[in-house]
């Protein structure tokens, strides 16, 4: 936990970095949700479960993200409880997008499973190490790393990578390619941000840093999140937004030839 001597009153403090990022990852977010509501009346019906699906991903960290402010700014202790509720509901949301995009191309029930399996063990692993059993938070970590793992099998070399390779929309197999990056890269950034808690792996990085000031784990977080979160969404919106251009121009040429 961490006591900021740049907090007063609950407000915003110039140098106050966490804070700023607390503020602009709530309000990124929202934004983000709204224009996915808006936008979902734009795509053909198939499309409009996973536009809802993005908006619900970014609406619920919206508003974990007023909540996490506040506890930052209020008492200077990391939301971690906060954080980990929010991921709990939105990353097997994200993991529900990889099935929607696939389900034309014949995703099945059991590669849902698998994804959010691999979500849930990740999940709660991550927070035994951060939240309850700090003393052993490599061990943890390496539990949560192995759910994590059965994601990134999953959409690199299982079942859903093979669809994805054999669908016939380029759009889907374009916009999957770039998906499955944020989940091996964008989702990185969480464990190194875990591994700089006191006494894993990478606490040594931050041993100089004056953490009555700053929390180098809370900073990593926020801007993952705003990254993953949003940047997901607008990958699926932009699947969505092609398929269908791709539909509408199918059926106006069948439409041209039947007219012939």
């Amino acid at each position: 936990m961490y006591n900021l001597g740049i907090l007063l009153d609950g407000a915003l403090q110039a140098g106050d970095y966490i804070g700023f990022t607390f503020f602009t990852g709530y309000m990124s977010m929202l934004a983000a949700s709204i224009f996915f509501i808006v936008e979902r009346g734009t795509v053909i019906d198939k499309w409009k479960t996973s536009l809802l699906v993005s908006a619900l991903i970014t609406f619920i960290a919206a508003v974990h993200y007023f909540y996490m402010r506040g506890v930052w700014l209020e008492t200077g202790t990391s939301p971690t409880q906060f954080r980990y509720i929010d991921w709990t509901l939105t990353v097997p949301l994200m993991c529900i997008e990889y099935y929607l995009i696939l389900k034309p191309a014949g995703a099945s029930a059991g590669m849902l499973v698998r994804l959010i399996v691999g979500s849930v063990v990740m999940l709660v692993a991550g927070y035994m190490g951060e939240a309850i059993y700090v003393n052993q938070n490599v061990l943890w970590g390496v539990i949560s790393t192995l759910g994590w793992g059965l994601i990134i099998y999953e959409i690199y070399a299982g079942e859903a990578a093979k669809l994805a390779k054999a669908t016939d929309s380029e759009v889907v197999k374009t916009g999957y390619n770039v998906l499955r990056w944020f989940t091996l890269v964008g989702w990185a950034i969480y464990p190194i941000g875990y591994m700089m808690l006191p006494g894993n792996l990478l606490s040594g990085l931050v041993e100089g840093v004056d953490l009555t000031k700053t929390s180098p784990v809370d900073l990593a977080y926020n801007i993952a999140d705003a990254v993953n979160k949003i940047g997901f969404g607008l990958v699926v919106y932009s699947i969505a937004k092609g398929a269908t251009a791709a539909e509408k121009a199918a059926v106006a040429e069948k439409a041209k030839f039947a007219t012939v």
